[in-house]
């Protein structure tokens, strides 16, 4: 049964009240902690979904993140929903319809590109943890007047990449950031050894060609190889 709550939408019955920033923020943190990248996934085959989660998991990869690019994109998240030790979150997220289908298909935390009212009313409403993208001093200091003190740096190499990110955290200590955008191998490090960075966002750990070639043991190594970052 459900029942509508703000804007319309749609909320299990007996939902609790609606997430605060903070309580939003703090489950984002303990996603972020996970590991030192969070795998950024464009799934095009739903039957994909279980074994590259598994992959993923199993290379210390737990946080993972599933763009609404395809149409498959809903039935990857519901799929890697079960994987067993995996964190699976929406990204893409652009409007409240997403985020209600996120929900739905057993999200557990959110990513989108910038923010807007709607979109953030939405994520409190259904309880979705948002980690909303901002490239600006400005757009990280509107969201934390709102309560958000993490928030995913995009895109991160074309606003200037760590040294950018490095000179927003001098005026903003309080704030935190899982950059996104242009992250690699061969740069992961210059974001991971900034105070201001919890966890970088990154998809080269599930290159097209080894998904495309069922590579699961390759995905894994470069996983594992992810997962040893910053250390």
């Amino acid at each position: 049964m459900t029942k509508l709550g703000p804007n319309g939408l749609q909320k299990p019955y007996g939902d609790p009240m609606s997430m605060t920033p903070q309580d939003a923020c703090k489950r984002n943190r303990e996603t972020c902690e996970l590991a030192p990248i969070v795998p950024v996934l464009v799934v095009e085959n739903a039957a994909d979904a279980r074994p590259l989660a598994e992959a993923l998991v199993a290379g210390g990869l737990p946080a993972l993140e599933v763009t609404l690019r395809t149409d498959a994109a809903l039935e990857a998240i519901a799929e890697m929903a079960k994987v067993k030790g995996g964190v699976v979150g929406a990204g893409t997220l652009i409007t409240p319809k997403d985020v209600e289908n996120a929900v739905a298909a057993g999200a557990q935390f959110g990513v989108s590109p910038g923010a807007t009212d709607e979109l953030i009313a939405a994520c409190e409403a259904l309880g979705l943890p948002l980690l909303a993208g901002a490239a600006t001093a400005t757009e990280a200091m509107q969201m934390l007047a709102r309560g958000y003190d993490l928030l995913k740096f995009f895109p991160a190499e074309a606003s200037g990449g760590a040294k950018a990110l490095k000179a927003i955290g001098a005026p903003l200590p309080q704030i935190s950031f899982c950059p996104t955008g242009g992250v690699s191998l061969a740069n992961a490090n210059d974001y991971l050894s900034l105070s201001n960075v919890i966890c970088a966002g990154g998809s080269w750990v599930a290159p097209k060609n080894l998904v495309a070639a069922g590579d699961w043991a390759g995905i894994e190594r470069l996983a594992r190889e992810a997962s040893q970052l910053g250390n």
